[in-house]
């Protein structure tokens, strides 16, 4: 297990591919990122945080799909839970009740429990602000880690994961979204905001 230090990028940080670190990853106004190969580096960061009682507890919606295949590729029994940031957006008023469709489905009593958090694309802080405040209002785990599938940084709260699968620098104009598609596969969405 290792924690973030200011020395240096999250544990499992890698360069964009094409590019050095802290290099912009999108060049000529495209991002390429092998979302099954970030899949596989991010199983293993997993293996390396994950304690025989840890919970698997993913963001919607991108979260919640890394998180159901983990929990089945890692072999654990019963389903990973799913968190949603809807009711705690600091952003509400303005954004109203987006992804209010995707309900916190929580198996397990979070009281004691050893919390690890997955979403896919880490950015501002703000999502994973509000995810903890509605975990918080099913109970008191006894500590919560966050790994991340990429970390794009811009980060506007002091919020860092414990294991990025890549890290990847991106105009703030443009989105990274992570895409599932029917065989269960993954790949990168950029779009211009």
């Amino acid at each position: 297990m290792t924690t973030p230090s200011d020395a240096g990028p999250p544990q499992g940080a890698r360069a964009p591919l094409g590019g050095s670190a802290g290099a912009p990853a999108a060049s000529m106004g495209v991002l390429s990122l092998d979302a099954e190969a970030l899949y596989d580096e991010l199983l293993g960061g997993v293996r390396q945080l994950r304690g025989a009682d840890t919970r698997l507890v993913g963001i919607t919606s991108g979260g919640a799909w890394l998180a159901a295949r983990l929990q089945k590729d890692l072999g654990l029994p019963g389903e990973a839970g799913v968190i949603s940031s809807a009711m705690h957006r600091d952003d509400f008023a303005r954004r109203g009740l987006t992804g209010a469709g995707h309900q916190t489905q929580l198996a397990f009593d979070v009281n004691d429990a050893q919390i690890l958090l997955l979403d896919d694309v880490l950015y501002t802080g703000r999502t994973l602000r509000a995810v903890l405040n509605e975990l918080f209002d099913y109970g008191r785990p006894a500590s919560v880690k966050l790994a991340v599938l990429v970390d794009r940084g811009g980060r506007e709260l002091p919020v860092q994961p414990d294991y990025a699968a890549a890290r990847v620098a991106l105009p703030g104009s443009q989105s990274l979204e992570l895409a599932q598609a029917p065989d269960g596969r993954f790949s990168f969405k950029v779009e211009e905001t």
